[in-house]
């Protein structure tokens, strides 16, 4: 059941999995991704592990505020709100939920999110977990490939979306696993029925283009850092991966071969044991 929560003067859609009395696990989703996209069965497996599993929409997608107002921005370098904004949001939600902190994974714009909440917030974050990010754009350039996708003109209809969301997947995903065209098409139309919002997408892009290095924060992190990154990422190559890992002290890096620009299901076990061992080790 999707729940609201007011935070940072939005309004932010989200659900749980597992015990409120385990371990906070906030999930923080990439641009133009909805909280669908953290796989209830991929969240039931990290409860498992003794999390309680926060997923939320980030504002401009699904079911979580949409700033119509702000209308479709120019990307003339500046931008309606920035990456630091939507670690804001965040904080808030923790704010909204009673909870002090929790451990934080982000995954691409996501986990440039976790960092800058780890930044602006470090006493909100009892860990880190970074999958396939980025300190900066400049850090992890896409291919041309992944280029393409990523700036191709918005679709109009149900099936189109589901139709785009395939090509761009077969493109950015993992060449390394079977690709998943059922759950692919599933999640799209999903998307599509919950929110279709191309302008607040294009927010997200410009909040991504238009954020400040991270780097030298990330340098000031205390906190217990994990990223994980495929080495076959076209979208945020791995050179993202070891620019975060290199800023974090103490920051332990995790690459995967055959792995794109997604979480393949036949990694959710390592995945999950990563991110468990790592929170457990955090809480010690």
């Amino acid at each position: 059941m999707t729940l609201r929560a007011s935070a940072n003067g939005i309004e932010i859609a989200y659900d749980t999995f597992g015990s409120p009395g385990n371990r906070p696990l906030l999930l923080i989703m990439g641009l133009a991704s909805q909280m669908i996209h953290w796989d209830e069965e991929f969240c039931e497996l990290l409860a498992d592990r003794g999390h309680h599993v926060i997923r939320f929409d980030n504002r401009d997608v699904g079911e979580s505020t949409h700033l119509h107002e702000a209308g479709m921005p120019a990307f003339d370098g500046r931008a309606p709100y920035l990456v630091e904004d939507m670690a804001d949001d965040a904080a808030g939600l923790l704010d909204a939920l009673g909870l002090e902190s929790a451990h934080v994974a982000g995954a691409s714009m996501g986990g440039m999110i976790a960092q800058a909440l780890a930044i602006r917030h470090p006493h909100r974050v009892r860990s880190l977990i970074s999958i396939m990010s980025t300190p900066s754009p400049q850090a992890a350039p896409p291919t041309e490939a992944a280029t393409a996708v990523l700036m191709a003109p918005p679709v109009t209809d149900r099936e189109t979306a589901v139709r785009r969301a395939l090509e761009t997947w077969k493109v950015i995903g993992s060449p390394g696993y079977p690709f998943d065209a059922e759950r692919t098409a599933r999640l799209a139309g999903l998307s599509y029925d919950r929110a279709h919002d191309p302008a607040g997408v294009a927010r997200q892009l410009a909040a991504i283009m238009a954020s400040p290095d991270r780097a030298p924060g990330l340098k000031e992190l205390t906190v217990p850092a994990l990223v994980l990154h495929g080495e076959e990422d076209q979208l945020v190559p791995l050179s993202g991966g070891i620019a975060t890992a290199d800023a974090i002290p103490g920051a332990r890096l995790v690459t995967y071969p055959g792995m794109g620009h997604d979480l393949p299901r036949p990694l959710w076990p390592r995945f999950v044991s990563e991110i468990g061992d790592h929170t457990a080790a955090a809480e010690r």
